[in-house]
């Protein structure tokens, strides 16, 4: 009985440490699978942070393009208003000359018909 008891120990004994052994592989295992996820997340994460600092720059220098472009055309537009007003100026002032030019021509008419 006691050759019995102590054969079953020692078999439980074996089927405890197999057990054992299994479950620290299983462990391992497990931690492994965990450090190479949070690797794949970390290159995850800086992908994503890259791509999102690329985008950020290509979308400042496309603002910064903009803005160029509308300084650009107010300035435009400022120096057109000016061409405008002088266009307007000498519009007026050619049709005074007009005038005077068409009156002393009438001027001269009628000295001549007399």
């Amino acid at each position: 009985q006691l050759h019995l008891t102590t054969s079953e120990k020692n078999e439980l004994a074996r089927s405890l440490e197999m057990v054992q052994n299994q479950l620290q592989e299983k462990e391992s295992e497990i931690k492994r699978e965990i450090s190479e996820y949070k690797d794949r997340l970390l290159q995850a994460e800086k992908e994503h942070q890259d791509a999102l600092t690329e985008v950020n720059r290509k979308n400042e220098v496309e603002i910064e393009a903009c803005h160029e472009k509308i300084s650009s055309l107010e300035h435009f537009i400022s120096s057109q208003k000016l061409e405008i007003e002088h266009l307007k100026s000498n519009k007026e002032q050619l049709n005074n000359s007009l005038k005077e030019a068409n009156q002393a021509l009438g001027e001269l008419l009628k000295t001549k018909v007399r």
